[in-house]
């Protein structure tokens, strides 16, 4: 269970359950409670899609461009961690979510079940990173079920959230958003320092 609440942890912090929903409130604002369940629907079906085929083919894509798994670790942890610092000091670097220019595209699409929806909002560069580093780690097959079950729950998780988007949009508002980011923002930073000490360790170079 320890593989599972650290890959649930670290891919609620990534994928950013808390934020799609405020981005999906604004984004659907003129659309209808159909219109919102169809977009939710597909965009989850197409992030669970994604990250699923980087957790099944990792390995392959790795040995593919030559990068060992402790460089993963290392380089994830440092793209982990600057994750989240943004979260903890409420910056936007586009890591987890939309970019201005992409958010203005968004506006003017009358789908945003794919794009931003799907990616990079669910299906981000951070959250493609710790699918790799998650399951490239799995010690065992039963880990990497934890691994790949821990995602599932994550994208239920979304999905349910962008059904009720506006209504907690009107309950947290920026201040509890604010402070449920930051606070996972702290354990994301943890984890990502482990992350890198991991792959500085099994890289062999301070025992060299």
């Amino acid at each position: 269970m320890n593989t599972f609440l650290v890959a649930f942890a670290t891919l609620f912090a990534t994928v950013g359950v808390a934020d799609i929903a405020f981005i999906f409130a604004a984004l659907t604002k003129d659309n209808t409670p159909e219109q919102r369940r169809i977009f939710a629907t597909r965009g989850v079906l197409v992030a669970l899609g994604i990250l699923l085929f980087f957790a099944v083919l990792g390995n392959a894509i790795l040995d593919v461009f030559g990068i060992t798994i402790p460089a993963l670790r290392t380089a994830g942890g440092i793209l982990l961690l600057l994750i989240a610092i943004d979260m903890v000091f409420a910056r936007h670097s586009g890591g987890t979510g939309t970019t201005d220019e992409e958010e203005s595209e968004a506006r003017q699409s009358h789908d945003i079940s794919v794009f931003p929806l799907a990616m990079p909002l669910m299906a981000g560069p951070g959250a493609i990173s710790a699918v790799i580093l998650l399951t490239t780690g799995a010690k065992s097959d039963l880990e990497f079920w934890l691994v790949l079950a821990a995602i599932v729950v994550i994208l239920a998780l979304c999905w349910l959230t962008l059904l009720i988007a506006i209504p907690i949009q009107r309950l947290l508002g920026l201040t509890g958003l604010s402070v449920v980011s930051r606070m996972v923002g702290i354990l994301l930073a943890a984890l990502a320092v482990q992350f890198v000490f991991d792959g500085i360790k099994s890289s062999g170079l301070l025992g060299a």
